[in-house]
């Protein structure tokens, strides 16, 4: 049994009639209006501005707090040939901010440099040590971007040795804000209790309205830096944002940075179907790995070099830094799983904490991410070096429960700690360990942390398989930038069946299967599901599948595909094995079995185990199904009797086998003339033999054996002939009678219909029409 990892929601506006009343006010395509209902967006300047950002979209870079006064401080320093260092971050946001602040004020003519703080000597935000090198260098303006609003301590020094400091940030603000000269930060109020009209920019985003304010114009020449750290750092893709990744990725297409190009080359993306998506996992990662294995620093160069030779050896190492990240995770991770199954972790606790030995800190984060997905619990991971008593490492979090408030009451007995309530980093001695282990328990018990409790998925629609057609791949990209706040569109499919299930991967990691209905095929896959491949048999399926409607290009072919975010099995309440041969392996399992002829009853209720039950379909009672399986042996001649039996019980789950050796629609239903041919042949001859010399007539006839054995019958519940001793004759005193009115015509009319509606139909009709006789 496949379980979900989600619990799924079809996601519904608030307002039912909201879409329809859209599409008609804004005269836009009904399942677009649907989707931006589902967004909140419900009237057509609100779709406009969503479908169709425009430069109005960017808001006056001065309501920004501080942004006058440090834009006056930055102007300054520009016109009197100040030394400025843009101070930055590890991170691609990091990188982008700086890139963005690095070269406005090179454009403005400024003496600046920039300084990339290293993660593992430095670690995140202002530092003390390094503030004081780079004021010592001569430096009399630090600009910090995409950090600084906790910085107190080296802002604090950097104003004892007569340096000023602008603070660029946006993250969550303390209760005391640094003595910084300017504190230019969206969530930030001014004097009056004003605030910026958006909240949300990235690093980036408040570095490129810096730029803005410096240039009095929208610097479009940056879209492209600053919508690659917006969707790097996931933050909203509403409001300035979505204008910002809208032009951005146009603003990418378009590229002329020699080192933009070159890492786009070595990421193996085609710049001609360029989506934020590309950004998200192309390009970010490989900014990312640079600060997670080694130093930033060559990020910012890499993005703002003119050097096509340099572009292209930075780009690739970028690119082998990203490999080398990957492959490290790849490592700690099977180590982590191996240390959890191993140690028993998993029995009688609700959080993890894995220690391993001499891995590198950068990507811990990552691994603790990729645990969390595999147990659904809150993770930390640490390492510890052989020649410290201290281990490092981060931690992810589940959405009910808060990470940093968990270890907050352990402050004291750490070395360094930080976060927020999904993350945190933290560095601890090696025997507080389980000191650690004991407060995440506590934590989880007090914060009632209940690991059945399963994420939501939100279902945008219910679809068949057949209405995933390019058109509809055209109108959800119409939504598209995607990204928080505006996720993909997902769709529970409607299909049949499943059909080439395999696996992919050089581990077989993957899960590749088509989802088929009628004449339609969809190719869906689902990463890191490829261990339940076993479970899923081509043909009719109980699995449920939901995720997002996408394009795969191979060999300059375009085809749709489905992308799984979650899969689910459910017992189904019908399944459809018609068989042609009957085994006792058919019979192992436990439930009621039901027979139509009691003739195969007997010959098979000697392989139905103590633990079930044979019975003929008229001696079953309703107690005997309630909450079992239920097996339907062999096909019934009448389908009321099918329909009878149904209506009148609960079984858990109905297995249709309908056994039936030799279908009489092969046959079929005599025509008029066979009948009058078999007559006229019996009225001319006397004392026939049918055991001796049925061959002999049917051949003579041009009629099958066994359709001369039916008329036979027939004519004799007529009283159109006589049988004794084996020897058939007319009967002298017949009479007419229509042969409709002989049992064996009516029965045989039955079973036509039976077979036509039980097994010649598709499995779609079949469990259907049973599903409706179980009222299901």
């Amino acid at each position: 049994m496949i379980n979900s990892k989600f619990k799924w929601q079809l996601d519904q506006p608030t307002d039912p009639q909201a879409a329809d009343k859209l599409a008609k006010d804004a005269n836009i395509d009904p399942f677009i209006a649907k989707m931006l209902a589902q967004r909140g967006v419900t009237t057509p300047e609100a779709a406009e501005e969503f479908m169709n950002p425009s430069v109005s979209a960017f808001h006056d870079p001065f309501l920004m707090h501080d942004m006058q006064k440090g834009i006056d401080r930055i102007q300054k320093a520009v016109e009197n040939g100040e030394h400025i260092t843009v101070y930055g971050d590890y991170d691609a946001d990091g990188i982008t901010s700086t890139t963005i602040m690095y070269e406005t004020l090179s454009d403005l003519g400024a003496d600046v440099d920039y300084y990339i703080p290293n993660r593992f000597s430095e670690g995140y935000g202002p530092n003390v040590q390094a503030f004081e090198n780079i004021i010592k260098k001569g430096t009399t303006l630090i600009v910090t971007v995409d950090n600084g609003v906790a910085g107190n301590d080296a802002i604090d020094a950097a104003n004892q040795l007569h340096c000023d400091v602008v603070v660029t940030d946006h993250h969550s603000l303390p209760e005391k804000l640094p003595d910084a000269y300017a504190i230019i930060h969206p969530r930030v109020k001014n004097e009056n209790g004003d605030g910026y009209p958006f909240g949300d920019l990235c690093g980036a985003g408040v570095a490129f309205k810096i730029a803005q304010a410096l240039m009095d114009e929208v610097p479009s020449d940056l879209l492209d830096i600053a919508s690659i750290g917006t969707v790097a750092d996931i933050v909203s893709l509403r409001d300035e944002n979505r204008a910002i990744v809208k032009f951005g990725v146009q603003a990418i297409q378009n590229s002329q940075r020699p080192g933009l190009l070159a890492l786009i080359k070595e990421a193996g993306i085609d710049l001609s179907k360029f989506s934020e998506d590309d950004i998200g996992f192309g390009i970010a990662p490989r900014l990312n790995s640079l600060g997670r294995i080694k130093d930033a620093t060559v990020g910012v160069e890499l993005l703002s070099t003119f050097d096509e030779d340099r572009a292209s050896e930075l780009a690739k190492f970028a690119n082998s830094q990203n490999d080398l990240r990957k492959s490290l995770v790849d490592q700690f991770f099977t180590d982590a799983v191996q240390s959890v199954e191993d140690g028993g972790d998993l029995h009688g606790r609700r959080t993890l904490v894995v220690v391993g030995n001499n891995w590198h800190q950068g990507v811990l984060g990552i691994v603790a991410s990729r645990l969390v997905d595999k147990y659904q619990r809150p993770t930390i991971v640490m390492t510890a070096a052989d020649d410290s008593d201290e281990v490092k490492g981060s931690g992810r979090s589940v959405d009910q429960f808060d990470l940093f408030k968990a270890i907050d009451p352990i402050r004291d007995q750490t070395v360094g700690f930080g976060g927020h309530h999904s993350a945190v980093g933290l560095t601890i001695k090696k025997d507080k360990v389980p000191v650690l282990k004991d407060q995440l328990e506590k934590a989880a018990a007090d914060q009632h942390l209940d690991l059945s409790v399963k994420p939501k998925l939100a279902i945008s629609a219910v679809l068949p398989i057949s209405k995933v057609t390019p058109d509809l791949c055209d109108k959800i990209k119409a939504l598209a930038p995607f990204g928080q706040d505006n996720p993909k569109p997902i769709f529970k499919m409607q299909f049949d069946s499943l059909a080439n299930v395999k696996t992919m991967g050089k581990t077989n990691d993957h899960l590749k299967f088509s989802l088929v209905q009628g004449n339609n095929q969809l190719t869906a896959i689902a990463f890191g599901k490829g261990s339940v491949a076993p479970e899923l048999q081509n043909g009719q399926t109980t699995l449920e599948v939901a995720g997002e409607i996408g394009e795969n290009t191979w060999n300059n072919r375009t085809t749709l595909q489905l992308m799984i975010d979650d899969l689910k099995q459910t017992l189904p309440p019908v399944v459809d094995q018609r068989t042609r041969e009957l085994h006792q392996q058919m019979f192992a399992q436990s439930g009621v079995y039901v027979f139509f002829h009691e003739k195969i009853l007997k010959q098979l209720q000697r392989y139905v185990g103590d633990q079930s039950q044979a019975v003929m379909y008229n001696q079953v009672q309703k107690d005997f199904t309630d909450g079992h399986r239920l097996y339907i042996v062999d096909c019934p001649d009448v389908v009321d009797d099918l329909v009878t039996l149904l209506a009148n019980i609960r079984p858990q789950t109905t297995v249709l086998y309908l056994y039936k050796k030799q279908l009489i629609s092969k046959i079929g239903m005599p025509d008029r003339n066979s009948y009058a041919k078999l007559f006229r042949f019996i009225k001319e001859h006397s004392n026939i033999n049918i055991a001796t010399q049925l061959k002999q007539i049917s051949e003579h006839l041009h009629i099958s054996a066994r359709t001369i054995i039916f008329m036979v019958q027939v004519f004799l519940e007529l009283d159109f002939i006589t049988i004794k001793d084996r020897m058939i004759n007319l009967n002298p005193d017949y009479a007419d009678r229509d042969l409709k009115t002989a049992p064996s015509y009516h029965l045989r009319i039955e079973q036509l219909a039976a077979e036509k509606k039980l097994l010649v139909s598709n499995t779609h009709e079949l469990v259907s029409f049973v599903k409706d006789c179980l009222g299901v």
